[in-house]
């Protein structure tokens, strides 16, 4: 199974709020050769690490796709910068932000092939409940890869303080606020 975190705080020109551009994203994702098997519940969370900034919207698609690991990384990397994102400090608040979580039970170390700088799983994916609980909704019996815990553990031993609330569906495409075109 692949995993793709989707999150966003900034609301998009383009898109509108945040969840509207995440919405387009994964409409994107179908377009470019991944397939949406089915996404996650969205989540609202507070900044991590707590920072003064707009809270995000948060979850965890699905996907099937031929692509190789550093391959769809590029692929994720063109869709946030087409949704208008930029890259300024780490952590900044976000127009846009999708990142590969894992690639079934593959293991890739820092590797940079072709521009692209990978590491799978996620490497900060077990410290952030605004990715573990959306990961939960749809794999519950997954384990990772490199640690063998299984997520119940992995949630078990989150940082405290974490503040994640999850949300209902809007009426848009994928449960947000974005009509996909016709």
């Amino acid at each position: 199974m692949i995993f793709i975190g989707l999150g966003a705080n900034l609301p998009s020109q383009r898109y509108g709020p945040p969840r509207a551009a995440l919405g387009a994203a994964l409409y994107a994702l179908n377009q470019a050769e991944i397939r949406v098997v089915r996404r996650s519940h969205w989540y609202e969370s507070a900044p991590v690490p707590v920072a003064d900034h707009p809270w995000y919207i948060n979850a965890v698609a699905e996907v099937e796709t031929k692509l190789t690991p550093h391959q769809l990384i590029r692929t994720l990397l063109e869709i946030e910068t087409k949704a208008g994102r930029g890259r300024s400090v780490a952590n900044a608040p976000r127009i846009l932000d999708l990142d590969l979580i894992a690639y079934d039970q593959t293991v890739i170390d820092d590797v940079t092939k072709k521009g692209i700088n990978a590491t799978v799983p996620h490497p900060r994916m077990t410290e952030r409940a605004f990715v573990m609980l959306p990961l939960d909704d749809l794999a519950a019996d997954w384990t990772h890869p490199e640690s063998g815990l299984a997520i119940s553990e992995i949630i078990s031993a989150l940082p405290d303080g974490q503040i994640t609330r999850r949300l209902d569906d809007a009426s848009g495409y994928q449960g947000t606020e974005w009509t996909a075109p016709d």
